[in-house]
């Protein structure tokens, strides 16, 4: 259990946060800042922090890293979001697909997508959901079918961010259909601008677009496979757990919270924290756990412990949490605030509308339950 930092982990925090502080950065930064629906490309924003050496610190030289601790990443990550950073091309590009990639593929695939994604000139998605198949990978319909040395795959997703802008997708597919369920299951690296990938915008009311992927017939080659052929289950589980480790949705939660703080000091209020005063202690007490709950499975990770149940409960604490601080500080900014659309007003108004798929993304609430709770049945009364 992780109850603090180590010097050297508070010198590299202090390096990273001076870092982020230029003047360079923050321009980049506010220009990528989506708002009113509107998303803007945020790659300038990315190569600029690769040349930075900023977006993969943990990574080997090899690979386009520094070959610091996974424990720093996480340092990174947090002053990425504190900086004003938008942090979802990061998430996706570098903590989910980039680790998943580091775990589980091949010599060659790292050395031919790594460096890339860690300089900020190549960007990946995940592709897991699908239209009826909802938080059920068990029940993907995507077909990847032999074709000469490689594969052809069919199939359509969902719910996939910043889609447009990437190059690489992790796509799962079902090279043995009716193998069962969770037997016969594949993971691809598929080429985005591949003929037969269409990419299209799925209407919504966040600033960040979900896009629907619809593959027709796709052709990846032999190579293209991530992990033996039909054992995607089991990796996929270990992949969702890399996904679960809570910290960017306290960041989110905690975001949101200084926002509402903000909005509540330039309100105009002789003391505008008197009516909340409770509410944002418990607010602040519940981020607190939710720090050491992420860090809990970051630093299992770190140590090649991958444990399943610390990531849904981390997740589920800090999506529930992070939901409900937006849905109380949207009420904060005064009508004032709102009209001359100020930073904390236009934050929280952003915050009420993407907070509703926090609890849906990266598995639902009610799964991290169920799997917390098969863990305890597994115990044993004696046990708990």
């Amino acid at each position: 259990m992780r109850y603090g930092f180590t010097e050297d982990q508070e010198r590299f925090r202090a390096e990273v946060r001076r870092t982020l502080r230029s003047p360079e950065v923050r321009t980049a930064a506010a220009a990528a800042t989506g708002a009113d629906g509107v998303e803007p490309d945020q790659r300038p924003l990315y190569r600029l922090l690769g040349e930075l050496g900023l977006l993969a610190v943990h990574w080997p030289a090899e690979y386009g890293g520094a070959g610091r601790p996974l424990t720093d990443a996480a340092i990174v990550a947090e002053e990425l979001v504190r900086a004003g950073v938008p942090d979802t091309l990061h998430v996706n590009t570098i903590q989910i697909v980039g680790q998943f990639l580091l775990m589980a593929g091949s010599d060659e695939q790292k050395r031919r997508y790594l460096p890339a994604l860690a300089r900020g000139e190549s960007f990946a998605s995940v592709l897991y959901t699908e239209p009826d198949a909802a938080s059920d990978l068990g029940a993907l319909r995507a077909v990847a079918e032999p074709d000469g040395d490689g594969y052809r795959i069919t199939g359509t997703k969902v719910f996939s961010l910043k889609t447009r802008f990437v190059d690489l997708g992790l796509c799962a597919a079902r090279t043995t259909p009716g193998a069962g369920k969770y037997q016969g299951i594949s993971l691809f690296l598929v080429d985005m601008s591949a003929p037969g990938v269409a990419v299209s915008v799925i209407p919504g009311i966040g600033d960040e677009h979900f896009h629907r992927i619809d593959l027709d017939a796709v052709a990846v080659p032999g190579d293209a496979l991530l992990g033996p052929r039909d054992e995607g289950w089991p990796l996929l589980n270990q992949a969702l757990a890399i996904e679960r480790t809570g910290l960017d949705y306290y960041l989110k939660a905690e975001h949101w919270l200084e926002a509402a703080l903000e909005a509540l000091a330039d309100g105009g209020a002789d003391d505008p924290h008197d009516a909340d005063l409770e509410r944002i202690g418990r607010w602040y007490g519940a981020l607190t756990a939710d720090h050491v709950l992420a860090w809990e499975v970051l630093t299992g990770l770190a140590a090649d412990r991958v444990d399943q149940v610390a990531a849904a409960v981390a997740k589920y604490h800090s999506s529930e949490l992070a939901q409900s601080v937006a849905a109380w500080a949207a009420g904060v900014p005064t009508p004032e605030q709102r009209a001359d659309r100020t930073r904390a007003a236009q934050t929280l108004d952003s915050a009420f509308r993407e907070a509703p798929g926090l609890t849906l993304s990266a598995g639902t609430s009610e799964v991290m339950l169920q799997i917390t709770a098969a863990a305890f049945d597994s115990i044993g009364p004696q046990e708990h």
